[in-house]
């Protein structure tokens, strides 16, 4: 037990990753920030030794009233310790700058930090409630604790400066007064390392609480769920349970925070006491003229502040516990790994296509389920080829595509291009390869251009590229009725912006899928909002737009399927059937049902 409260605090402690990520990010402004905090460390001392010498001169000069010079003795004093206090004006100022810009740098640095991450960890991390809570914990306490680690260092390093001095001059008057200072100070101190462990505990296990909260928050701001809330009159309902659950975080704080006010109010009461309790023993020592009036006011003062500063120091120290406590979210978040790695030395890519993809028995299941997702799945996509893949929803269609991509690896089997194993390439280089428009696509509230663009960024947005895939999804017309064409910014989440309907919106994705230069093309779902007419044309010239590549198409249109040249069909992760339209027809199976069913509509 005692090892593991041990272990416990070293890491709690362990400040120094924080320290070295705010040099990283600012090494100039820590430096300066450094500078001053020895100097106004340095300060108060200064300041407390020229009183004594200003009161005791004052004192001699009561004693003395005929003495006219002792005021020319005392004035360079004034001015002096005015001299001082400016001098301390000018270093808070100064402070004030410096940490406002380190912490602005540290803040854009530290965003960088977790988007960088974000970008890099696996799509299974998406896909796994920890990871959320993970990210929130490190999006809430990441950007603004490191710079608490730091400030609270400055302000250790200041009133340590400032309390060596103090203390040194405490003892020399009387240790015992010395050691009440620490023994005062300590009860406080300890009072918020306890509930610091009891603020971080409570944030750890309401983590998700809070997600829930922001959620519904979200329904009740965002524009994707506008409509329906105003249409199903479900406003008031999110409303409802995002304050409940808002009650319920407030409840859990305020009950710790009320318990850490009161104890914070008995060490202030033991403070008063104790000060109040040595400054009847100095004036005790003034009065039997054992100390000079300069030097009650010095002690007395002296032993004020030293007990600010010590009580400063600790609970500083207590500050540092607790953001290091929280700041362990954030190191959590860096350490999470990506599962899909690409090799020590990646195989290059075959120029040409000649065999082009193979699944052999390929079995998958997702980290979060011990189900597999699908089952020995062997197909095969030829170069110049188009395939299709139908069945129900739930059938494992996407998944199948998202292991072509590499965004998993499969739990057994492998998948081929041009006879190499994905797990022996570059993920990166093989989604070059690979463009893929998924039944969810994304809205980009950006320019028609860049909405386009983002198909390929590695490409410069070349206008005459982004017509050409515009005009191949039917986007080009849609696109130049817009009030500035290619350059109306879309959606209306910015000044200016124009709204689409979803089947335009659709087009526009599609248009993105076009741009890229990719051997193997992908369309889920690719016309599920475009009207019947474009429909018909997109699918009467398809074999010119994708140029030769392999396509994999995954629809519950039949009007559309029938047109590959082959077809397999799933069910609850198994291929069952296979061949082409014809083919599956007369096999009188799964696919011949469910064409026929769909047939029946437009007969």
């Amino acid at each position: 037990m005692r090892h593991t409260i041990k272990k416990s605090l070293q890491q709690a402690l362990r400040i120094d990753r924080a320290v070295r990520m705010v040099w990283k990010s600012a090494p100039g402004w820590t430096l300066v920030n450094t500078i001053l905090v020895v100097v106004q460390g340095l300060l108060p001392l200064a300041a407390l030794y020229l009183i004594k010498l200003i009161v005791d001169a004052v004192a001699a000069g009561i004693a003395h009233p005929g003495e006219s010079s002792l005021f020319s003795q005392v004035l360079p004093l004034i001015l002096l310790a005015g001299g001082i206090a400016l001098i301390g004006a000018i270093c808070r100022s100064l402070s004030e700058l410096t940490a406002e810009a380190q912490a602005m740098v540290v803040t854009d640095d530290v965003s960088d930090i977790l988007h960088e991450k974000s970008i890099a960890v696996d799509l299974s991390y998406y896909e796994d409630p920890q990871y959320y809570d993970s990210l929130h914990r490190a999006q809430r306490e990441a950007p603004y604790r490191p710079m608490h680690i730091v400030n609270g260092l400055v302000q250790i390093g200041q009133n340590g400066l400032a309390l060596i001095g103090i203390v040194g001059l405490l003892f020399a008057f009387n240790w015992v007064i010395g050691l009440i200072l620490f023994a005062v100070a300590l009860p406080g101190a300890l009072a918020r390392f306890i509930y610091s462990r009891k603020l971080y505990g409570f944030e750890q296990n309401q983590t998700e609480t809070e997600r829930q909260a922001a959620y519904y928050h979200l329904m009740l701001t965002d524009s994707d769920h506008a409509k329906e809330v105003r249409l199903f009159n479900t406003g008031p309902v999110f409303w409802q349970r995002f304050r409940d659950l808002r009650q319920q975080l407030r409840a859990g704080r305020l009950s710790i925070s009320r318990r850490r006010s009161l104890s914070d109010l008995m060490a202030q009461a033991l403070a008063t006491i104790a000060i109040f309790s040595t400054f009847a023993f100095i004036v005790s020592q003034a009065i039997t003229a054992k100390i000079t009036l300069g030097a009650l006011v010095m002690y007395y003062q002296g032993f004020q502040s030293g007990l600010g500063f010590l009580q400063s120091i600790l609970r500083n120290l207590a500050g540092l516990y607790e953001d290091n406590l929280f700041l362990t979210n954030f190191y959590q978040f860096l350490e999470l790994s990506p599962k899909i790695q690409s090799p020590s030395h990646p195989l290059p890519l075959p120029a040409k296509a000649e065999h082009g993809i193979c699944f052999e028995g390929v079995s998958f299941s997702y980290p979060s389920s011990g189900a597999n997702v699908l089952s020995e799945i062997d197909l095969e996509l030829k170069p110049d080829q188009v395939i299709a893949l139908v069945g129900e929803n739930g059938a494992g269609k996407t998944t199948l595509i998202k292991l072509l991509c590499r965004l998993y690896d499969p739990t057994e089997g492998k998948i081929t291009i041009e006879g190499i194993d994905l797990r022996q390439l570059n993920p990166e280089r093989l989604r070059q390869e690979i463009s893929v428009l998924f039944q969810d696509y994304v809205h980009y509230y950006l320019s028609a251009k860049e909405n386009i663009w983002l198909g390929n960024v590695e490409k410069n947005p070349d206008e005459d590229q982004i017509i050409n895939a515009a005009v191949k999804s039917g986007a080009d017309p849609i696109i130049r009725g817009l009030p500035n064409g290619y350059d109306t910014m879309l959606g209306y989440q910015f000044q200016s912006g124009q709204e689409l309907s979803i089947g335009e919106w659709q087009k526009v994705a599609l248009a993105r899928t076009f741009l890229r230069d990719s051997r193997i093309i992908v369309l889920d779902e690719p016309t599920s909002s475009i009207d019947p007419l474009a429909e018909a044309e997109l699918f009467r010239q398809f074999r010119s737009l994708i140029k030769g590549r392999s396509a994999i198409l995954i629809s519950h249109r039949f009007s559309t399927v029938q047109m590959a040249d082959y077809i397999y069909v799933l069910d609850k992760g198994k291929i069952i059937e296979r061949g082409t339209h014809q083919t599956l027809l007369d096999l009188n199976g799964r696919y011949a049902l469910l064409y026929k069913s769909q047939a029946n509509y437009y007969q």
